[in-house]
């Protein structure tokens, strides 16, 4: 199942709207997990915290998170999955877009296995 973890670049009103469409879907904001313990942390902690319990990243960061995701292939270390959204695609001042691209995906994909996938979110 699908799970989703929003990089702390993604407002904590995008994990709010998606409950508020469902309640059954898993969604935490950076902010509001672990206690925001990895708030500032470094992108290799937070992906292995995130695959740890299971958790798809979804991210804006293509400059420093598809390196990371090379390396752990690399390396044979394995993740939970990475959304990639695209700033010229859904703005990340655009809430309800992304909020229905993911519950969209979400819709689309929750039940398949994300471990090691990576995916580019369309709107």
């Amino acid at each position: 199942m699908l799970k989703l973890l929003l990089d702390e670049h993604i407002s904590p009103d995008v994990a709010k709207g998606l409950r508020r469409r469902d309640r059954t879907i898993a969604v935490h904001a950076m902010t509001e997990w672990e206690d925001g313990n990895f708030l500032g942390q470094e992108d290799a902690a937070c992906l292995k915290g995130a695959s740890a319990q299971g958790l798809t990243l979804v991210t804006y960061d293509r400059r420093t998170i598809p390196p990371l995701l090379k390396a752990w292939a690399e390396e044979v270390r394995h993740h939970a999955g990475v959304i990639f959204v695209d700033d010229k695609t859904i703005a990340p001042s655009d809430t309800g877009g992304l909020v229905l691209a993911l519950a969209g995906l979400l819709k689309e994909a929750r039940d398949w296995d994300w471990s090691d996938r990576i995916c580019f979110l369309r709107r």
